[in-house]
């Protein structure tokens, strides 16, 4: 086979020719290969099952498994031959390695316990779901949407608006424009038009899929198994949402209780902290369960919709008397309570026990504060540490905090429910909980990871050759960062000239919380005047990695899967 090359024109006068490096075994794969199959050039399907067994660590492999891979690995290579004689070769061997949906990082099958209620669960969440773009002036549209549920998103808030003639309903951002008709989280509508939503746009669209209890509120959530291929409906009751709003009108500041109470301790622990006390705290601002000005036309004299009302599931509120009391106030009912970001840093600081103990039988939203107008998103591990079950994210954002939601709900087969780990829903014999501020030793069974980076490859498939550097191949790094336990970054030697660059190099990440870690993965290339350039990224949910040499696929900053773009990384618990 003849050899590839790439040509870069230097100053417009003459080239610079590379030759391209073609893909290779690394020196673990070649001596896995050749430990099982003797001195042959085969692999044979009983070879290649202990292989999996014994390396991979895939204990319920069976022969079948090992010969149906070998099928598709030779269809997939075009080779009767190897077909009919049900072996693989050296290179076959590695081309199967390298097949993210053969061979994958992590597993690809929902496995979590589902029949335990919401509260046990992290719910992928979205915010504003209609937004296409920034929170100001983008357009509102169900594609957004229809692209959040396609990525495995359960949680869809809506927000609906009365149009200009009081007659009919939009689901709009703060009253801009919109065309888009679903179902709501948020409501700032009469009672007529409660009525509305209840008839046409929830019973006659939802039907027989919508779930509803028969009473008035829900004594116990009913589990994700329970709810499939169900719709559920969350937001403030009408009643509590008119009583909310004139709690509001006749508030000379808008001030809620929870700042107040918050305000109170901040003084009294720090003392000497200035607070402007007349500045609205950001659920003043940007409340997410309806509680915002409305028009005068609606008033709270005028009689609820008793149909819309108890289509409601689970019900919305907030701390109007203090966040203190809110997650300390028994009730035989369960809720949602809905706090902003900051509240949530704030009372993970006084109050981080009682959110635990709150989350344990209700359901605890976080969502963006109203300042991030551009649609980014904030670090979820605080809300995911304190059991909170809803981080509600900007999904038509990027960045990295949207990469690390990414990660967390590649989990359990990317259903969109992840079993909370254990610990967040256990209680001592003196009724005593988790403590997210009690620093953890590092676990005995899962004591590090072991991480090796071995080679990357697909760039030139997905990519011009000048779209790194208009005059050279790339020079590509790869950074491992291992999330929350170890914050450092590892990052592999800068690898010059590569379009296949293999770095073969190994890093440890200790483990203190494996349940919640994620393991971050970016590839950059160098470049030496301006900022790297960005090659490709993942986030690895740790709790859910198979362990051996796995094949790892990269995503684009949004999120996108990039075609053929791969990592091949070995994975170890030591």
């Amino acid at each position: 086979m003849g050899s590839s090359y790439n040509y870069y024109r230097m100053f417009g006068c003459f080239n610079r020719k590379f030759k391209i490096r073609e893909r290779e075994p690394p020196p673990d794969v070649r001596n896995a290969f050749f430990r099982y199959t003797g001195k042959a050039n085969q692999m044979n399907a009983d070879q290649l099952f202990r292989y999996l067994v014994e390396v991979q660590g895939e204990e319920e492999c069976t022969i079948k498994d090992a010969e149906q891979i070998i099928q598709n690995v030779a269809s997939r290579r075009h080779h009767l031959i190897r077909r009919l004689n049900h072996s693989l070769e050296l290179d076959d061997f590695f081309f199967y390695l390298f097949q993210d949906d053969l061979n994958g990082a992590i597993k690809s099958q929902v496995h979590h316990d589902m029949t335990a209620p919401l509260q046990h669960y992290f719910i992928y969440t979205g915010h504003n779901s209609y937004l296409t773009g920034n929170q100001l002036s983008s357009d509102c549209s169900e594609i957004p949407i229809v692209k959040a549920l396609e990525r495995g998103v359960r949680g869809i808030e809506l927000d609906l608006w009365p149009n200009s003639g009081k007659d009919n309903i939009h689901v709009l951002h703060g009253r801009f424009p919109s065309s888009c008709h679903y179902h709501t989280w948020k409501t700032h509508l009469t009672p007529d038009l409660q009525a509305k939503v209840a008839e046409v746009m929830v019973i006659q669209i939802f039907g027989e899929m919508l779930y509803y209890p028969q009473s008035e509120c829900l004594d116990e959530f009913p589990s994700p198994e329970e709810l499939k291929n169900r719709i559920i409906l969350s937001t403030k009751p009408p009643k509590e949402y008119l009583e909310s709003k004139n709690q509001r009108d006749t508030s000379p500041v808008g001030k809620d209780s929870f700042r107040e109470d918050l305000l109170k301790k901040e003084k009294s622990e720090i003392g000497a902290e200035d607070h402007d006390t007349d500045e609205r705290s950001d659920s003043d601002q940007d409340d997410e369960d309806g509680d915002t000005s409305t028009s005068n036309d609606q008033q709270s004299s005028q009689p609820e919709a008793p149909k819309y009302k108890s289509l409601i599931a689970v019900h919305a509120g907030k701390a109007k008397h203090g966040l203190k009391r809110a997650l300390r106030e028994e009730s035989n009912k369960v809720s949602r309570l809905s706090l902003s970001e900051q509240e949530v840093v704030r009372a993970a600081e006084y109050y981080g026990t009682d959110l635990v103990r709150f989350t344990q039988k209700n359901i605890l939203r976080v969502y963006p504060k109203g300042t991030r107008v551009t649609s980014s998103n904030f670090k979820p591990m605080t809300g995911w540490m304190h059991g909170a079950q809803m981080v509600a994210f900007n999904m038509q954002g990027y960045g990295k905090s949207l990469w690390m939601m990414h990660g967390m709900f590649r989990s359990n087969g990317s259903c969109g429910y992840v079993k909370k780990p254990q610990f967040l829903m256990d209680k001592g014999p003196n009724n005593e909980v988790f403590d997210p501020k009690v620093k953890l030793p590092v676990k005995q069974t899962l004591q590090v990871l072991q991480v090796r980076v071995y080679m990357g490859d697909g760039w030139r498939l997905d990519f011009s050759h000048t779209h790194f550097d208009a005059y050279s191949p790339p020079d590509f790094y790869t950074k491992v960062i291992g999330v929350p336990a170890d914050s450092r970054k590892k990052k592999t030697r800068i690898l010059e000239d590569d379009w296949c660059p293999v770095w073969d190099e190994e890093f440890n990440f200790p483990l203190t919380v494996p349940e919640l870690a994620l393991l971050r993965i970016e590839v950059r290339e160098y470049d030496m005047s301006e900022k790297d350039d960005f090659g490709g990224q993942t986030c690895l949910p740790v709790s859910e990695l198979r362990t051996g040499i796995r094949s790892v696929p990269l995503y684009d900053k949004k999120g996108h899967k990039m075609k053929s773009v791969r990592l091949l990384m070995r994975f170890q618990f030591l």
